[in-house]
């Protein structure tokens, strides 16, 4: 009577216990409170050619900075330029972030050349670390800004503005009138951007279209003097000590940064798997062989239907490399010199010309890949070494093709009757008075004189139609 009792308590704590399972905080609920927003220090990182992975990874990762509760977002820059599309996509949303951003040019022997001015000068907060330089914003398309006294894209680090040094810097430069109207034009409104933005953030709008039209440069130093930037640190610790208390205007109203704001942790926001993935299938050099590896593999299962390797692998590698040029600057015409190269290259493997169709599709491929990528931006062309490849081994296939042509003329002439005679076959199948012989991958009808046996080897002395005279080996 007792155990049964005791039993009873036992089932009954069982289900009073589950029933209050739900009310218990256990790790689940302390996770969640974990994830809840907490203040914190955003670090991302831009490092190398702006492109556009650079434009979805600060898109994203500004959206999530904000919503976890940061309270600045530090920008760590290091680019010798970039592409002007991505680079007016990534200043419109740190224009519109609701988090202030401090573009960093750091560590020491960091630039922020071209692009990366521009994103400086749009920044609520420009810094810069000893030793960096900032500046040659021209903009450049294929071969560059031609003309007369074109300066260089930029000057080595530690360099001083020599062009400073000759007229004050609240001087605006005169407009040249070298060039042509639309290289005139691009520069003009790259001007009225980057003033647009010195004036937002009141910084040295005149120095700015120095930085546009002559590709003048400043160090760090330099660039403080002339309130360029807002202030120089050595490292992310000083840079957020000078920036306690901070007063920034964002556009949604100012914001005043904490007094704290040394003391709050630093949180990395790294590229995911996508942004990597988009930053590798928009790297120029890998759109370029996805390309070609699309281009011949649908040409090559256009002539073997059925193979289906070439052909899946072709219209895998061709969307991708379709995805990634319809987000670079790419050149029409040197795209279709590519597809007319590779399409007389693999022609030539059907048509007779004595290499004429080949070596034109080399030229053309040649020429194609060189005009494909329309920009002059670092990093985002295609490297000479790698087109120099591509004809090295179209023009060795090609070589190859022609000696086995000329090689194939040599051979005698045979008549197609009598193809099989001379050739070694083996015995398979008897069947009366007839054999079955293997030979080149087919079964053959055959006659002999003499008896043989299954896995005998025989010699096609004759060919008579569709059956061949075999005589033992």
């Amino acid at each position: 009577m007792l155990n049964r009792i005791s039993d009873n308590m036992r089932v009954a704590a069982l289900i009073a216990a589950l029933l209050l399972v739900p009310l218990v905080p256990w790790p689940a609920a302390l996770s969640a409170a974990q994830d809840a927003p907490q203040p914190h220090i955003a670090l991302l990182s831009i490092d190398g050619a702006i492109g556009p992975a650079t434009t979805d990874y600060l898109e994203r990762t500004l959206a999530e900075a904000g919503t976890n509760g940061a309270r600045l977002v530090v920008i760590h820059i290091d680019t010798p330029g970039g592409l002007d599309a991505a680079t007016r996509d990534i200043i419109q949303h740190i224009l519109a972030a609701e988090v202030p951003v401090a573009t960093y040019v750091y560590p020491s022997g960091a630039r922020a050349a071209s692009a990366g001015t521009y994103i400086l000068y749009a920044s609520q907060i420009a810094a810069m670390a000893p030793a960096t330089t900032l500046g040659a914003a021209t903009p450049v398309q294929i071969g560059g800004m031609p003309g007369a006294g074109e300066p260089p894209p930029e000057k080595k680090a530690g360099q001083g503005d020599e062009d400073s040094k000759k007229s004050p810097a609240n001087k605006p430069a005169p407009q040249s009138g070298s060039g042509s109207a639309m290289e005139r034009k691009i520069t003009n409104d790259a001007v009225a951007f980057i003033r647009g933005l010195a004036k937002r953030n009141g910084r040295n709008a005149d120095w700015a279209e120095r930085a546009v039209r002559e590709a003048a440069t400043l160090t760090a130093d330099e660039a403080l003097q002339q309130n360029v930037i807002d202030l120089v640190a050595k490292n992310d610790a000083d840079l957020l000590r000078q920036l306690a208390g901070r007063k920034v205007a964002l556009e949604s109203g100012s914001v005043t940064l904490p007094t704290d704001l040394a003391a709050l942790p630093l949180r990395a926001y790294v590229p995911d798997w996508r942004n990597k993935l988009l930053a590798l299938i928009t790297n120029p050099q890998v759109a370029y062989i996805l390309l070609l590896i699309g281009i011949y593999g649908l040409i090559f299962e256009g002539y073997s239907p059925g193979a289906l390797v070439p052909g899946i692998t072709g219209v895998i590698c061709l969307l991708l490399a379709l995805y990634a040029l319809q987000l670079l600057p790419i050149n029409y015409a040197g795209l279709a010199l590519i597809v007319v190269g590779a399409l007389l290259i693999v022609a030539e493997l059907f048509v007779p010309s004595f290499g004429a169709l080949g070596i034109g599709g080399v030229i053309a491929l040649v020429i194609g890949s060189v005009m494909l990528i329309d920009s002059d931006v670092p990093g985002m062309q295609i490297s000479k070494g790698l087109i120099g490849a591509i004809a090295g081994v179209s023009g060795l296939g090609l070589l190859g093709l022609l000696w086995a042509v000329g090689r194939s003329l040599r051979k005698p002439r045979i008549a197609s009757d009598q193809a099989m005679v001379g050739r070694t076959a083996v015995v398979m199948e008897l069947q009366g008075d007839d054999v079955l012989v293997h030979l080149g991958g087919e079964i053959w009808q055959a006659r002999c004189d003499q008896r043989v046996q299954p896995g005998d080897r025989v010699k096609v002395i004759a060919q008579e139609g569709l059956a061949l005279r075999i005589t033992p080996e």
